[in-house]
């Protein structure tokens, strides 16, 4: 966070020129404790530098006559980093954003330190949100699209700040120049964010989900006595995205209080709440908008939860993924998680994209 530092004391530690001016390689600490290290001509930055704010956070690169000039790097408080072009210290141009762990978030456009044009941001379970963004830098317009994991499934239309209102099923055919072009799927029916509540789990509990349909069915458990279970329509690798899962929203308290045979269906969300599919959306004739819910448990599990994986745009709210964790799962194989989920609410077993 940049403070208007030319209107605040401040002390130099490095060469003075005649008038008392930085000049040379300095280090400047101003009042609002914001510092700047770099090189100054007689009291102008000049050359490479780097600012370093109050807040945390960095802003490095190359000053002309003491703006930030070209492509600099801007380190939130946070960890994400910012790749930028900078035109006399404003971002203006192509730009990148990047985790604390280094995997892109963003890449797009800035004009006068706003997002421009067509801007794309990157989920982590692979999935992506594109589009022209409005004049307040917002993925917000009837021509923006989620784009699935697969990199080709989405939905195109309309969203307010990220969020689908109205979108169509359609085809990711190409990208030119970062600009995606779509087919809408004929007779696709109309897609909204529906986040389930504490007393409804979907407005559309029958509307499958296209991206999981068509990797994964179910039918009957090949484990005695399961019921329903879930299996695979693909050969698929580690780290593959293959179902959602997600319920009606209900307190620890809740889970914690009724009988154990009630929570067959239950996984913790966060430390507030657990989602839940109970009778009778636990039967896939009464609810098929997800299907994470009906991968069995075993002590052997070729899948796990990973509940960082949320489909913010999806016509539902995703609360994890369904992943492979490990190398490849044959073509009609049963999904099978982690029997712990089932012991213990509070425990996840995240993905770590094991090799085996």
């Amino acid at each position: 966070m940049d403070s208007d530092e030319e209107t605040l004391e401040e002390t130099v530690e490095g060469h003075l020129d005649d008038d008392g001016l930085p000049h040379g390689f300095c280090t400047v600490t101003y009042s609002s404790t914001d510092r700047f290290e770099g090189n100054f001509v007689h009291g102008e930055k000049n050359g490479r530098g780097k600012f370093f704010f109050f807040d945390g956070s960095t802003l490095e690169g190359y000053y002309v006559d003491d703006a930030l000039q070209g492509q600099g790097i801007y380190t939130y408080e946070d960890g994400v980093v910012l790749h930028g072009t900078y035109v006399d210290g404003e971002l203006n141009g192509p730009a990148q954003e990047y985790d604390s762990d280094g995997r892109l978030i963003f890449k797009g456009q800035y004009k006068d330190n706003i997002r421009h044009g067509v801007c794309w941001i990157y989920y982590p379970d692979g999935g992506s949100l594109v589009g022209e963004v409005n004049e307040e830098g917002e993925m917000t317009g009837e021509k923006i699209a989620y784009v699935y994991p697969d990199g080709k499934t989405a939905y195109s239309g309309r969203f307010i700040d990220g969020e689908m209102i109205e979108a169509k099923l359609a085809t990711l055919t190409s990208v030119e120049d970062g600009k995606p072009q779509f087919e809408v799927v004929p007779g696709s029916p109309v897609y909204s964010f529906d986040k389930s509540t504490s007393s409804c789990i979907s407005t559309n509990a029958l509307l499958p989900d296209p991206y999981e349909s068509e990797r994964v069915y179910v039918d009957v458990s090949l484990i005695s006595s399961a019921g329903e279970g879930l299996f695979s329509k693909i050969a698929a690798e580690a780290s593959t995205v293959m179902s959602f899962y997600n319920g009606v929203r209900i307190t620890h308290q809740e889970v914690d209080s009724r009988d154990w045979a009630l929570n067959g269906n239950t996984i913790s969300l966060d430390d507030e709440t657990v989602i839940d599919v109970p009778e009778p959306y636990n039967h896939a004739a009464k609810y098929c908008a997800s299907l994470g819910h009906k991968a069995n448990h075993s002590f052997t599990p070729n899948c796990i939860y990973d509940p960082e994986l949320c489909l913010k745009c999806s016509h539902l709210s995703s609360s994890s993924g369904c992943i492979p964790d490990r190398a490849l799962i044959p073509l009609l194989s049963p999904l099978h998680v982690d029997l712990l989920i089932l012991i213990d609410l509070s425990v996840f077993i995240l993905c770590d994209f094991r090799e085996k």
